[in-house]
């Protein structure tokens, strides 16, 4: 090992500590979150590179070992003051003790920081994000800036030496630099974007994608541990650094993404693929390829296009765009992401939430559940009771007028404004859920229990969208409360069966009563009737006997003078017309003579009606 290597390896330490040490200023003094993260990378380079220093000390002295040896050995009779090789070498010794053991143990202790810091951020991040100090972000960024240009340049070099000159020591460090050199780059954006783009959650977004970042070597780290045990061990050849990440090589070096994949097409088709001039063509003008499509991609997102039925909400660096806050259906066109951000919601769609009892999985709307049936999730309840149950106990308490109900209410809705339901309060839907549950839960407490299951139900549907859409103007949602059902209330499953006995002998009650009122109302109405009619017939006879009465009395004031003047002639009128009345219906047969001895036999026997003998027949004449 060359000792300008070894220097190089130690001024790759010293710079990497001071980077780690004025981040970790740096981010105290801006309250950067992500600069938390970026300091435990840069603290990663600095391990790395002092375990890497140390290694190269070790070789080092390992190589003037043996050249020591090969001298001794010219001498004469040298070749017996030493019997066993690890007395001859305790440079090299130590070297393998140093690689068979305080290496994998490092790279344990290391794998398992990563997995610490990892979960550390993903659980209290967002806990102790505090907004950034903006009369420091200048210096900060600044600051990191400079921080990005030296570990760049020292990077750079590094990686040229340990290509050029096949220094695999100088490999962990190099990859470190490069990636600790963009990091503080990406620190520096941050910084400028949360403060003077007026968008906080920049710096919260990088310090996510850095632990990304930590968790995928921390992967990687645990693969190399894996592969390690099993790997073969040859004599003479180089050990594995197992601290060694290609994924920060990768990210340090991505240029080595266009060599590595160069071999394998050379391998893959057997021929120098690398050197045709597509392939340079490429390497040579990828970058801006590259750039080509993320501009493309960058200005795509300039176009907006709203689909019917939906509104979308445009803010500029998070706040509604004055004039054009709103976007109807069509295309619209916006400064590129992350200038412009649009936030569709569907407002002609009626949105639904159902209040107590959810549907279950797979249920369909027409589906019927008994009430002895439990749904996947019943909450109860209370109702009020007019009914007041007394206890038996020995200070004789009553029950509080009260019974459980378990109901599942369908609320729909629909957003008619959207910069209200959007802006004015977190989490509208939420919110709304709340309030209507509030809302039922206010009512229910005052209503009857047997009114609102029967004949109260759909008043008290009226009545609840009412007040969910009072409570819901009053919170200035923006909603407009469309249906509230209640088709889905029913006592608690455990009292369904008892309840439905009641239920029916209460319904076997009605209907007797009815049956009686029925009766009642037809024997009456008969009685009525015939009470009717019998007054009638009476006043009818009374009507009669009083005008016959009268016309007898009319008659013989009017007999009485034709008597006076003829009565033989008056009496017999008198009898024959009484005669002529009684037998207007008999036969009557008339005997012209009266002096003869005849004997005359009468047939007395009913003829035969004459309209049914004297029947005319066609062709016959008289």
């Amino acid at each position: 090992m060359d000792r300008n290597h070894t220097k190089v390896g130690l001024i790759n330490w010293v710079l990497l500590l001071v980077a780690s040490v004025v981040s970790v200023m740096v981010t105290r003094y801006v309250n950067s979150i992500a600069g938390w993260m970026g300091s435990i990378i840069l603290g990663m380079g600095v391990l790395v590179a002092l375990i890497t220093y140390f290694q190269m000390r070790l070789e080092e002295r390992e190589r003037f070992e043996k050249l020591e040896f090969d001298e001794l050995n010219k001498a004469k009779g040298s070749s017996t003051l030493f019997t066993q090789e690890a007395e001859a070498f305790p440079a090299q010794h130590s070297r393998e003790q140093f690689e068979r053991f305080f290496i994998p143990f490092f790279t344990v202790l290391m794998f398992l920081g990563q997995c610490g810091v990892v979960a550390w951020e993903w659980l209290s991040l967002e806990k102790h994000a505090v907004p950034l100090v903006p009369e420091r972000t200048l210096v900060g960024a600044s600051v990191y800036g400079l921080i990005f240009l030296v570990l760049f340049l020292l990077g750079k070099y590094c990686s040229g030496l340990a290509r050029l000159q096949n220094q695999r020591l100088l490999r962990p460090t190099a990859g470190y630099l490069l990636l600790g050199a963009y990091v503080s780059l990406a620190l520096s954006a941050s910084i400028a974007i949360s403060a003077w783009a007026n968008l906080p959650r920049a710096d919260v977004f990088v310090a996510r994608a850095l632990a990304v970042v930590i968790a995928f070597v921390a992967i990687e780290t645990l693969g190399g541990l894996v592969f390690e045990i099993y790997r073969p061990r040859v004599k003479g050849k180089a050990s594995q650094m197992l601290y060694e990440s290609r994924l920060v090589g990768l990210l340090g070096q991505p240029e080595g993404i266009f060599k590595t994949a160069a071999h394998a097409l050379d391998y893959q088709f057997g021929f120098k693929v690398s050197e045709t001039w597509f392939y340079k063509f490429l390497e040579k003008w990828a970058s801006l390829i590259a750039l080509a499509q993320i501009a493309v991609l960058f200005l795509s997102t300039a176009f907006v296009f709203v689909e019917t039925g939906e509104e979308a909400l445009l803010e500029r660096f998070g706040r509604p765009v004055t004039g054009r806050d709103v976007l109807s259906a069509g295309l619209h066109f916006k400064y590129p992401w992350p200038v412009d951000k649009v936030y569709r919601y569907r407002t002609e769609k009626i949105q639904s939430f159902t209040i107590g009892v959810p549907p279950e999985e797979g249920e369909h709307e027409s589906s019927t559940i008994v009430w002895s049936v439990a749904h996947d999730k019943e909450e109860n309840l209370i109702v009020a009771s007019h009914d007041v149950a007394t206890v038996s106990t020995n200070t004789d308490k009553k029950s509080p007028p009260v019974n459980l109900l378990s109901v599942g209410i369908p609320v729909q809705f629909q957003v008619t404004n959207l910069v209200k339901w959007a802006y004015n309060n977190e989490e509208p839907n939420e919110l709304l859920q709340k309030i209507a549950t509030r809302e039922v839960v206010h009512y229910l407490v005052s209503v009857d229990l047997i009114d609102i299951m029967s004949r109260g139900r759909a008043a008290a549907a009226v009545t609840l969208r009412e007040r969910i859409q009072s409570a819901a103007n009053a919170r200035d949602l923006g909603a407009k409360i469309v249906f509230v059902g209640l088709e889905d209330i029913h006592p608690p499953v455990v009292v369904a069966g008892a309840y439905e006995k009641v239920i029916g002998a209460m319904q076997t009650r009605e209907a007797r009563i009815l049956g009686a009122k029925a009766y009642q109302a037809q024997t009456n109405a008969l009685a009525a009737a015939e009470a009717f009619r019998r007054l009638r017939e009476a006043e009818a006879d009374q009507q009669r006997a009083q005008v016959g009465a009268l016309a007898r009395a009319a008659s013989f004031t009017n007999q009485l003078p034709a008597f006076n003047a003829s009565p033989s002639v008056y009496s017999q009128r008198a009898y024959l017309q009484t005669l002529a009345r009684a037998s207007a219906g008999a036969r009557k047969y008339i005997v012209a003579t009266t002096n003869t001895t005849d004997v005359i036999t009468l047939n007395l026997e009913d003829k035969i009606r004459a309209d049914l003998l004297d029947v005319t027949v066609p062709g016959i004449t008289k």
